[in-house]
């Protein structure tokens, strides 16, 4: 049986006024696709897109881009299943300012588990202010809640209930 790796793969090319697509068929009906943009930022392809397997390695490419998109995405805003950027959103999202996702970071971490250095909200959550089933944090607002200032049904932290009133989402349901 050949190996197909070793061939050099021809794709179908299509350049646009906003960037090239570059895509390969594969005989059992996958495919390959991938999206770059004539313009750039700081070397970076203002978007950058892929999706399937790479008909030369067999494997997955990362989208690298200020708008990063596909299975594994880096980029400025990058979604993917697996995501790294200052806004990252994905199953797995490490953002540095804001992250969203099933297992994500970030400042801000939005996530069933959301590891937030500020702000977290999740089922299970961390940051400064944390919003969740179990949470830890200085702020809590939790059924299982650590920190400094807990709002859950087994500690009633004055200081809590007061923080969490001056959110506007909260206000009225802890007046």
């Amino acid at each position: 049986m050949q190996n197909t790796l070793l061939d050099k793969a021809e794709y179908k090319v299509v350049k646009t006024g906003l960037g090239t697509w570059r895509s390969f068929g594969y005989q059992n009906g996958t495919s390959f696709h991938e999206f770059k943009s004539n313009a750039t930022w700081l070397g970076l392809p203002l978007i950058h897109y892929t999706y399937g397997r790479s008909p030369e390695t067999g494997r997955r490419v990362c989208a690298k881009g200020v708008i990063a998109v596909g299975r594994l995405a880096m980029g400025i805003i990058a979604i993917g299943h697996a995501s790294m950027g200052v806004i990252a959103i994905g199953q797995l999202a490490i953002g540095f300012l804001f992250g969203l996702g099933q297992l994500s970071t970030g400042i801000a971490a939005v996530a069933q588990a959301a590891i937030g250095v500020y702000f977290g909200l999740g089922q299970l959550a961390t940051g400064y202010i944390a919003i969740g089933q179990i949470a830890l944090g200085k702020y809590v607002l939790a059924q299982l809640g650590v920190g400094t200032h807990v709002l859950s049904a087994a500690r009633k932290d004055p200081q809590a209930i007061e923080f969490f009133k001056t959110l506007p989402i909260l206000r009225n349901i802890l007046h």
